[in-house]
C-alpha cells in the first residue's frame, strides 16, 4: 500500500499501514495494545489522524463514543494517551506522563517495560463508559 492508498483506506487498514511501517518492538507492542482495545470492544472505531510532513501515516486512533486513546510511536517508546485520561481512576498507576494536564493522562511504554496488558483493558473499559456516558447527557 502506498501513501495515496493509504489516504483512501478504511480506518482499520491505515492503523494496518501504520503498525507495519513502524516494525520491531513498536509495532509488536502496538499489536498487543490493539488486540486488548478490542477485546474489550469489538466494535471499536479505528482511524490515523493528524497527518502531517513528519508523519505522513498518522497517528492510530480507538474510538468508542468518543477517543479513547491515541497510539504515537517514538524512536524510543510508543505514547498512549488517553483523551478524557484525568477523568479516569488509574489503580494499577499506569499513566506516567502528562500528569499536569486537566484532561488528558499518558502511559509512555519503553522497550524494556512489561506491558500490564488487564490493567490496560481496565481503563479502555472505564474510557468507554466516560464516553458513552458523556454522550448520554
Amino acid at each position: 500500500m502506498n501513501s495515496t492508498e493509504v489516504l483512501t483506506a478504511n480506518g482499520s487498514e491505515q492503523v494496518d499501514y501504520k503498525i507495519a511501517e513502524v516494525g520491531g518492538w513498536r509495532a509488536e507492542l502496538l499489536t498487543q495494545i490493539r488486540t486488548a482495545i478490542k477485546a474489550v470492544a469489538p466494535e471499536v472505531e479505528e482511524d490515523c489522524k493528524w497527518r502531517k510532513p513528519s508523519n505522513p501515516s498518522g497517528v492510530p486512533v480507538w474510538s468508542y463514543g468518543g477517543i479513547i486513546c491515541t497510539g504515537e510511536s517514538y524512536k524510543d517508546k510508543v505514547k498512549l494517551t488517553f483523551n478524557q485520561g484525568a477523568k479516569l481512576s488509574d489503580p494499577e498507576k499506569l499513566f506516567n506522563a502528562s500528569l499536569g494536564g486537566n484532561q488528558r493522562r499518558a502511559v509512555d511504554i519503553y522497550q524494556s517495560d512489561e506491558f500490564n496488558t488487564e490493567a490496560f483493558k481496565a481503563l479502555v473499559y472505564e474510557a468507554i463508559a466516560f464516553n458513552v456516558a458523556k454522550t448520554k447527557t
